[in-house]
């Protein structure tokens, strides 16, 4: 697989280099591991949102989609502030 150049801000690269270099890992190895646990993450949600459409017809809206993340985001900045 051939190398990219990816071009951000040093702050932007200085936190996950310090994180890879915790867990023992070159940056190139930790982007790496992310990018497959995103991935990952990824298919298992659309997986999921097939299966609950299959089952009762589940199916919202892009507008209900951020309306529901925004509910669990309020939800879970509470929960943290406790």
């Amino acid at each position: 697989m051939p190398d990219a150049d990816i071009r951000i801000p040093a702050e932007a690269r200085d936190r996950p280099a310090e994180i890879a270099a915790a867990e023992g890992l070159s940056l190139r190895a930790y982007l790496t591991r992310l990018a497959g646990t995103l991935l990952a993450t990824a298919e298992r949600a659309a997986r999921a949102r097939a299966t609950l459409r299959e089952w009762n017809g589940y199916a919202p809206t892009p507008a209900e989609q951020k309306e529901l993340d925004s509910e669990l985001d309020r939800r879970l900045a509470w929960a943290a502030s406790r």
